[in-house]
């Protein structure tokens, strides 16, 4: 994937996170419970699995990291000017990913 975009996420990261509604409320779910080092974490060890130039919120991709007990982690991020936005966190489901969760299912 574009390593300078990856570059940028994580710079972006290093100066704030914000996390948006909408992945706060993915990460408090009772069967999620996703803390926010577990997305830092993710973010700076983790790789681009896809990417969405052209998303109505900005430049933004999918990270593909791990949390506690190595549970694998997809964080949707977007860089902006002086943070990085957190759009989603979730734990990628075994029947719509690849054994890796790098690649979607055909369904």
């Amino acid at each position: 994937m574009n390593q300078e975009f990856l570059k940028l996420v994580r710079e972006k990261a290093e100066e704030k996170l914000l996390f948006l509604p909408h992945a706060l409320n993915q990460m408090m779910r009772p069967d999620r419970m996703i803390s926010t080092p577990e997305v830092r974490r993710a973010v700076f060890d983790g790789e681009i699995i896809e990417e969405y130039p052209e998303d109505a919120r900005g430049h933004s991709c999918l990270i593909l990291g791990y949390g506690e007990g190595e549970r694998a982690l997809h964080v949707v991020c977007a860089p902006k000017d002086e943070y990085l936005a957190v759009i989603t966190a979730y734990i990628p489901s075994a029947d719509q990913w690849s054994v890796d969760f790098k690649w979607r299912r055909k369904l």
